[in-house]
């Protein structure tokens, strides 16, 4: 099979959903298929001229017989070309609407939305990486149950996180830099804790200069300059020592199509400290950390303080973490799975 995946650049961007996309990408290779991955410019997921350009560009030069998987982040710069891709019985993946995202303008929420409302329904088939956003298709966007399918990403086997060793809770999160993943609310609800033993380091790329230079005035503002570590982009075994080194994921996300860097954390045996954003509530089994509501800082402290202090429950917690993480899916089967739903849009 010949699969041509259009998808913003740049395709090795450092994020969960690009993440998902390499692996399936790397998975269809391995079984076979020849993969043309279409990088678009432009601006998205709300698109410019650059990418409404790129948009027409890379759908004329997918050959008659591939088949066409579109990244959700992309979809909207295809708005104008929906009867193509009806025609071309377009798959669309969606890791979450681009109007769900945390942060955006109301112009820009209501443009996203009306592009996702006119196009999910016209698409072959949409494949989102949790039950959560597919069951938000219908009701928001309109879109046929039958018509969705659902393929949550992987795990990989790894070594299981033997923590700091004391005497602090060092606490890992990671995540963009951008509103929707809450690292205010984090910081915030941290800071309400001076009388705890503490660090927190932050795994993510600057996306949002103007967000992640706030969340550098709010360490200076709460006075956690000597406890919080920016660390950018992370990867490979620098990574994998700080997920070594982890008593505590944290993540205050105010919505995730599914919590890939949470699954990491159980797959590791990491205990976790999240707010109920979207899918991630569902990733994790409560006995495996505390979930607190979106956007609130005083109850993410309150569940936080005694994740922290009591190192009784948190070795609990880090068992009922293990536990689950090795009976979540593997990415040995994803890019299989995902090939079973791109069959199901050909009918």
């Amino acid at each position: 099979m010949l699969i041509h995946f259009l998808v913003p650049a740049p395709f090795e961007a450092i994020s969960g959903g690009y993440g998902y996309d390499r692996r399936l990408v790397a998975g269809w290779r391995g079984l076979g298929h020849e993969v043309r991955v279409v990088e678009l410019a432009g601006a998205h997921p709300l698109p410019d001229e650059a990418a409404l350009a790129a948009a027409r560009d890379a759908l004329d030069a997918v050959p008659a017989e591939a088949r066409v998987v579109i990244d959700g982040l992309g979809l909207p710069a295809f708005a104008p070309l929906i009867d193509v891709l009806e025609r071309r019985r377009a798959v669309g993946l969606i890791h979450h609407p681009t109007a769900l995202e945390h942060g955006n303008p109301g112009p820009v929420r209501d443009a996203l939305r009306e592009a996702e409302q006119a196009m999910f329904p016209r698409l072959a088939r949409l494949v989102a990486t949790s039950n959560l956003t597919a069951r938000r298709l219908e009701p928001e966007f309109g879109v046929d149950p039958p018509r969705v399918g659902v393929v949550e990403p992987g795990t990989d086997a790894a070594p299981r996180s033997a923590g700091s060793g004391g005497p602090g809770c060092a606490i890992l999160a990671i995540g963009t830099l951008v509103p929707r993943k809450g690292h205010d609310v984090l910081l915030r609800a941290l800071g309400l804790l001076p009388d705890l033993d503490w660090t927190l380091t932050i795994v993510g790329p600057p996306r949002d200069k103007v967000h992640a230079d706030g969340l550098l005035a709010l360490v200076e503002e709460l006075k956690l300059t000597s406890r919080v570590a920016f660390a950018g982009e992370v990867t490979g075994e620098a990574l994998d020592a700080l997920w070594a080194g982890a008593d505590l994921f944290a993540l205050a996300t105010h919505w995730e199509g599914y919590g890939m860097a949470a699954a990491e954390a159980l797959a590791r045996g990491v205990p976790v400290a999240i707010t109920a954003g979207g899918a991630i509530a569902e990733v994790v089994p409560m006995e495996a950390g505390v979930v607190s509501p979106p956007a609130d800082h005083v109850s993410l402290s309150r569940a936080m303080r005694r994740a922290i202090f009591d190192t009784d429950l948190r070795a609990e917690m880090a068992e009922a973490a293990w536990a689950a993480g090795q009976k979540l899916p593997r990415w040995d089967d994803r890019a299989a799975a995902f090939l079973a739903e791109l069959e199901k849009a050909t009918g």
